[in-house]
């Protein structure tokens, strides 16, 4: 389906065990209904009964235990764990929450080489618990460098743990929190390992926010640790922080496309259904033109997101792919789930403001998406590293298959140094991806190629100087551009295999989604060009870039039918 519907969501393709997962969770959050999660939502009540079925169910037990660890249906299936992500999200942030940082918390330990550690884990997630990631901190945010959490050496083996961290998920009942220090020594080194919440030394101080989730302030007074409690120091520990972000963060984008796509439905509820001066609001012009763009923009979020897992799945030393898509889910997507909410908003007005419907939630909680694991600025930099391999590099790459048979990916235990070799991974030539048939049904597709072409040209003629290129304003413009080229490439490949994530996507919706594209990368250009470093040449090249849609008011039509025809298609039970 084009849209995850959770009264008709079909989840065939992948096996039976996880097919009975996501059902079973569905059925906890419809069985709630509606009322009793926004009187939870905003009385802050801990989700105990959540915990308690994740443990009766063997939730995490399942998806987050390497088959090396756990039992015959164990695995990191990142396929499943996609789609279990946009489900969570779907119904509140608060619950999908608890499994993120979860995700985090266990990254360290499975990327460590304490086997024991690892046996301790697996057996604590057959316990029912759930796990948190001690990184941050108040004074340094996520700058490791500037760590100050020691590990302070007692001899033989024994150390000390003496320090604070903040904004720690999960922190208050946590079976094991990763933690990220420094080695008290002579020569400090880079140190993670495990706390248990409940030992005396632990003290949870707070909930730094005012909400379900629980995002702890902790402290480590003198904890005491041994070499057992160790999974790696130096730079492993240093490459495990950065590799645990790098996949975990991925999972962000799904919950935005779960937030958006739910409040897509209670806004064409509600204003298919609402008469204003004798017309019905969907009769509007305006209104139609804000349901076709929200429409657009989450068709295309869900199917780059389902594609873009496609590349952690087969991800290895030789295909690093997946180093450009994770921070795209992360960044574009949650950035792309913000514009949805915004029109559906401008749509249904102060409806959005009521206690008691899901998008009041909605309105708050996709906009904390962008800012975890890492903000938009940095991965925005981070995606501009492959600008010139993307783009130049014609260097054949293998086809990626598409499935969501059941897959282990250990290789996201054994990334290594993840910021290496950015600028000379190849993703093939970017050109062909707007030449299939179905990209040649969209009009809009070619305008945007012209717009790309001259954007190469661009960097070919008339490329960042060495000052620009320091200028984060201006490189996260010119990266704005390139995020919209690689995020569509992703789409055209969904597109073109026409799996179940492009199912009910035809060449209309397609020419849709790329005429936003087309007005969103004329509005960076002009942003560009009204750069106050842009050169002359530059200036030039940026108003070549601004390009018309091809408009067509019949092709709109039939969207908005397809919009329509989604009305009263899901609403949850009061």
């Amino acid at each position: 389906m084009a849209l995850l519907n959770p009264h008709k969501a079909d989840f065939s393709n992948f096996d039976k065990p996880t097919q009975d997962i996501f059902q079973k969770t569905i059925q906890f959050f419809e069985k709630k209904g509606l009322g009793e999660m926004k009187k939870e939502d905003h009385e802050v009540v801990w989700y105990n009964d959540f915990l308690d079925f994740l443990k009766k169910n063997q939730v995490f037990y399942n998806f987050l235990t390497p088959s090396e660890f756990g039992d015959e249906n164990c695995r990191w299936d990142t396929a499943r764990n996609t789609a279990f992500s946009e489900i969570l999200g779907f119904y509140s942030l608060s619950h999908w929450y608890t499994w993120q940082v979860s995700i985090l918390g266990l990254g360290p330990i499975w990327i460590g080489s304490n086997d024991e550690v690892k046996k301790r884990t697996a057996q604590k997630l057959k316990e029912g618990h759930v796990f948190a990631f001690g990184l941050s901190e108040k004074e340094h945010g996520a700058d490791l460098i500037s760590s100050d959490m020691e590990l302070i050496p007692q001899g033989e083996g024994k150390y000390l743990a003496r320090g604070d961290k903040y904004y720690i998920g999960n922190g208050n009942v946590a079976g094991f929190v990763s933690i990220f220090a420094k080695l008290k020594e002579k020569k400090k080194e880079y140190v993670f390992f495990v706390v248990e919440t409940d030992h005396p030394k632990y003290e949870c101080t707070q909930n730094v926010v005012r909400s379900q989730k629980y995002v702890a302030e902790l402290v480590l007074h003198d904890y005491p640790i041994t070499d057992a409690d160790i999974v790696s120091r130096g730079r492993a520990a240093w490459d495990a922080s950065l590799a645990t972000v790098a996949f975990a963060k991925f999972n962000l984008g799904l919950a935005s496309v779960g937030i958006a796509t739910h409040s897509f439905y209670e806004a064409i509820n509600h204003a298919s259904a609402r008469k204003l001066y004798g017309n019905y609001v969907t009769d509007f012009p305006h209104i139609r033109q804000l349901f076709n763009e929200a429409y657009a923009r989450l068709v295309a979020m869900r199917m780059f997101s389902f594609r873009a897992k496609d590349y952690m799945r087969i991800a290895s030393d030789e295909d690093r792919r997946y180093l450009l898509f994770n921070p795209l889910e992360k960044m574009k997507v949650t950035l792309e789930g913000e514009k949805v909410i915004e029109r559906l908003w401008d749509v249904i007005a102060a409806r959005g403001f009521e206690k008691d419907v899901y998008f009041e939630s909605a309105t708050r909680d996709i906009r904390m998406l962008p800012k975890l694991e890492g903000t938009v600025h940095v991965n925005m930099m981070l995606t501009v590293r492959f600008m010139n391999s993307f783009l130049f590099d014609e260097r054949p790459v293998a086809d990626v298959e598409a499935s969501e048979k059941p897959h282990e990916e250990s290789f996201l235990f054994n990334q290594g140094a993840t910021t290496k070799g950015l600028d000379e991974i190849p993703f093939g030539p970017w050109k062909p991806k707007f030449q299939t048939a179905s990209a040649k049904k969209a009009p809009n597709v070619a305008v945007m190629v012209e717009q790309i072409d001259t954007f190469v040209k661009f960097l070919k003629v008339a490329a960042p100087s060495s000052a620009q290129s320091k200028d984060i304003d201006f490189m996260l413009a010119v990266g704005e551009i390139f995020s919209i080229i690689s995020y569509s490439t992703l789409i055209l490949e969904q597109m073109e295999i026409g799996g179940p994530y492009a199912k009910d996507v035809d060449s209309d919706t397609l020419d849709q989604v790329f005429s936003v594209f087309v007005r969103d990368i004329s509005g960076h250009a002009v942003e560009l060009y009204e750069k106050v470093s842009a050169t002359e040449e530059q200036q030039k090249l940026f108003l070549e870039m601004i390009r018309r849609p091809a408009h067509d008011q019949q092709r709109e039509a039939r969207v908005f039918e397809k919009v329509m025809a989604l009305k009263e298609a899901y609403r949850m039970k009061p």
